[in-house]
């Protein structure tokens, strides 16, 4: 089966502190760990630099230059990450780590987990706000802050900050609406200055306390009937090709309709808009996908992210009606 995670001698690339991450991957290390300490854990405590690319196109064995074009590389063992420009600049895993140490030191942060997927393009960490919330008699909704440092063309630098609900490990979608500026992505074609994403960083974690009231009001509101329900769902899985189902426009959109009273903490705000919406999230963290690693990918990056996103806006639009 194909991994997103990157597996370096048998081994993942990855590691967490405390309970078991959502996705279930990863080497348990302790909890108290230093931005420095998780980077070597993870096996990320690697360089990576540029090469001109060179390429073969004659028959006598003359290798030529492909104008302005790099090879980005890894320094430890020469693997090759990608191709990318001279003016694209690097940062190196030490820097994104790096980021976490005022937060960490202050005791304002844990590190919790990090690693590498897609080969070693896509580098991560996460780490644990000390910041959280509940709602509705136990729901428990934390913070995290996650660095993402692309080795790829293309990705800029993604730093935001993610809430996960405790009871069923979902990753949910701090954009509910079009106006909340959760993270900052700055590309490589500057350094990165990282007194600058600190600053921006700011403004992101005080939309954790506007997501909160977002997810009050979304608990509060309770779904009219069940055919406002499946048109939620339909909404969120359209229709793909192939599918015929009586009701619902794709199978994804059943499957969801049916996880709705049996997803983890459905017991919360039951018959909400909140409980709607994590149904979605329980769906694409934990259903959908070919893999853990698969669905992690999908849900930090790929189309469950912005699936996420339109799950939560949708379900405003929903409550604002209800």
């Amino acid at each position: 089966m194909a991994h997103e995670l990157e597996i370096v001698d048998g081994v993942a690339k990855m590691a967490y502190a405390g309970d078991v991450p959502w996705h279930g991957l990863g080497t348990k290390v302790p909890a108290d760990l230093t931005p420095a300490q998780m980077q070597k854990a993870a096996g990320l405590d690697w360089t990576v630099a540029k090469a001109p690319l060179k390429f073969n196109g004659s028959s006598k064995g003359a290798y030529s230059t492909a104008g302005d074009k790099m090879a980005l590389y890894r320094e430890s063992d020469g693997k090759f990450l990608d191709v990318v420009s001279q003016s694209w600049n690097p940062v190196q895993n030490s820097e994104a780590f790096d980021f976490f140490n005022e937060f960490v030191s202050a005791g304002d942060m844990e590190m919790h987990t990090a690693g590498s997927l897609k080969d070693g393009q896509i580098v991560w960490a996460l780490a644990k706000v000390k910041d959280s919330f509940d709602l509705f008699g136990g729901d428990q909704v934390d913070n995290y802050l996650l660095f993402t440092n692309p080795h790829k063309f293309g990705r800029g630098i993604d730093i935001r900050m993610t809430p996960i609900r405790v009871v069923c490990n979902n990753t949910l979608s701090m954009s509910l609406s079009t106006k909340a500026k959760n993270s900052i992505t700055l590309n490589h074609r500057k350094e990165f200055v990282k007194e600058e994403a600190l600053e921006a960083m700011g403004a992101a974690k005080d939309q954790f306390d506007k997501y909160k009231e977002m997810a009050t009001f979304l608990g509060s509101k309770k779904i009219k009937d069940t055919e406002t329900m499946i048109e939620y769902f339909n909404n969120v899985f359209p229709k793909t090709n192939g599918g015929k189902f009586e009701k619902f426009a794709s199978r994804n959109a059943e499957e969801t309709f049916n996880v709705m009273e049996t997803q983890p903490g459905a017991k919360y705000a039951e018959g909400s808009w909140w409980q709607a919406f994590n149904a979605v999230t329980y769906m694409v963290d934990h259903k959908m996908g070919r893999s853990n690693d698969n669905r992690l990918y999908n849900s930090w990056y790929g189309y469950n992210k912005d699936r996420k996103t339109r799950a939560a806006n949708l379900a405003l639009e929903f409550a604002d009606a209800a």
